[in-house]
C-alpha cells in the first residue's frame, strides 16, 4: 500500500531531525572562540552543557504531550490513551542512566567522528539483548543471537577503520579517537540498562511514550543543571579542554556563545531536532510500522556519514562502509527485518513461522527495540 503524504512527511521528518541530532552536536564541537577571560580562542568543549540542551529537547516532549491531550479531549471520541497515573519518580533511575550515558557520549563526540559516533551506538543491541535475557526473562531467537554476533563484528570493523585511517587531519589524535570509541560503547551499556528499566515501567503502567520521555527529560534537566555548579570547581587536569581544566565550565560556554553566536544556533538545532525526532519516531511507529522506524533509524547513520564527508569533517575509508553494512545487517536480524523476505522463500517460510510463534508466546511480547517507545538521548 502506498504511503500517504502525511506518512511521507513523518518519515522525512524523522530521518532529517534524527540526522541533525548528531550533526548539530558535532558542529558545535568544531567551533573555537574566546571565553570569559583573556585566554586565546579555544575549542567549544562543553559536553555537559550540550547534554542540558538535549534534556531541554526531551522536556519539551512533555509539553507536546499535554497539548495533544487537550486537543484530543475536544473531539467527540478521544483517540489518545493518556495512560494510567503513576509516580513520576519511577522514571528517576532511567533518567539518571540517560543523563550519564548522554554526557559520556557528548564527551566522546569531541574525540571521534560523527559517523563513527552514530555507528558505534549500534552496540546498544548487544547489551540490551543480554540484559533483557538476564532481567526480563526474555528468550532471544536464533536470528537475534545472530544479529548480536553480527553487530559485534560490525563494531570491530568500524573500530579498525578508525585505527587504520590514522586521522591525518589535525582534528583528532588517534589516541583520542580510540578513547572516544570506547566511551561510546561503554555508554551503550548504560543506555541498555535505561531501556530495560523503561521496559518494565512503560508496559506496567501503560505510560504514553511522549510522557515517559518528557518526564525523564525533566529529571535530567534539573539534576544536570544543578550538577553544573560543583562541576565548575572540580579540577580534572588535561582530561578537560577548557582553560580552567575543570570538569565543566558553564560560564566559559556562555561566554564563547556570546563571542560566536553560531554555537548557539548549533545548540538550538540539537535541542529542537531532538524534540521533533522523538515526536516523529512515535508517529512513524503509529502511522506506518515499527519496522519502518528501525529502517529510518539505520538510514540516518548513512545520512550523517555522507554529510560529514561532503563537509570535509572526515575522510572516506572503505572499512567504514563495510562496518556500516555489517551493523545494518545486525540490526535487521535482531529486529526481524529479514522475515518478510525469507517468508517468500519456500524452504525458509516454515522457519520464519516458527520464530513468529515463539515471539507471540507469553513473556515474549515485550520488544526492547522497534516498539512504540522512544529511545531517548538520540537521540540524542
Amino acid at each position: 500500500m502506498a504511503w500517504t503524504k502525511y506518512q511521507l512527511f513523518l518519515a522525512g521528518l524523522m530521518l532529517t531531525t534524527g540526522s541533525l541530532n548528531t550533526l548539530s552536536a558535532k558542529w558545535a564541537d568544531m567551533f573555537s572562540a574566546k571565553g570569559c577571560r583573556d585566554d586565546p580562542d579555544h575549542p567549544f568543549s562543553h559536553p555537559f552543557v550540550q547534554a542540558v540542551g538535549m534534556f531541554m529537547g526531551e522536556l519539551s516532549c512533555l509539553v507536546v504531550f499535554y497539548i495533544l491531550i487537550c486537543h484530543d479531549r475536544r473531539r467527540p471520541e478521544p483517540r489518545i490513551n493518556p495512560g494510567q497515573s503513576f509516580n513520576p519518580l519511577l522514571f528517576f533511575a532511567p533518567a539518571m542512566c540517560d543523563m550519564t550515558a548522554t554526557s559520556i557520549m557528548y564527551v566522546a563526540l569531541n574525540m571521534t567522528s560523527a559517523s563513527s559516533f552514530q555507528m558505534l551506538r549500534g552496540a546498544v543491541i548487544i547489551f540490551t539483548g543480554l540484559l533483557s535475557v538476564a532481567f526480563l526473562g526474555r528468550r532471544l531467537q536464533k536470528s537475534q543471537w545472530l544479529g548480536i554476533l553480527t553487530t559485534i563484528l560490525g563494531l570491530i570493523i568500524v573500530g579498525l577503520a578508525d585505527f587504520f585511517s590514522k586521522h591525518k587531519d589535525d582534528t583528532h589524535k588517534l589516541s583520542d579517537v580510540i578513547t572516544g570509541d570506547l566511551l561510546i560503547i561503554m555508554a551503550q551499556v548504560i543506555v541498555s540498562v535505561q531501556m530495560v528499566l523503561e521496559e518494565k515501567f512503560v508496559y506496567k503502567h501503560d505510560v504514553h511514550p511522549l510522557k515517559a520521555v518528557g518526564t525523564e527529560g525533566f529529571f535530567g534537566f534539573v539534576v544536570l543543571s544543578l550538577l553544573l555548579i560543583p562541576m565548575y570547581f572540580i579540577h580534572v587536569g588535561n582530561f578537560s579542554d577548557n582553560p580552567r581544566q575543570v570538569l565543566e565550565d558553564a560560564l566559559d560556554a556562555f561566554c564563547q556563545i556570546g563571542h560566536e553566536p553560531l554555537i548557539l544556533l548549533a545548540l538550538l538545532g540539537n535541542t529542537v531536532s531532538i524534540a521533533f525526532f522523538n515526536f516523529a519516531g512515535i508517529s512513524v511507529t503509529k502511522e506506518i510500522s515499527a519496522t519502518t522506524r528501525m529502517v529510518l533509524d539505520s538510514l540516518r547513520t548513512l545520512v550523517i556519514w555522507v554529510v560529514s564527508l561532503a563537509l570535509g569533517w572526515e575522510q572516506f575509508h572503505g572499512l567504514q562502509v563495510l562496518g556500516f553494512l555489517v551493523l545494518l545487517l545486525g540490526t535487521a536480524l535482531y529486529n526481524g527485518l529479514h522475515r518478510p523476505l525469507m517468508a517468500k522463500i519456500p524452504c525458509c517460510a516454515a522457519w520464519v513461522t516458527t520464530e513468529e510463534e515463539v515471539e507471540d508466546s507469553p513473556g515474549e511480547r515485550e520488544r526492547l527495540l522497534g516498539d512504540g517507545r522512544v529511545q531517548s538521548g538520540d537521540e540524542s
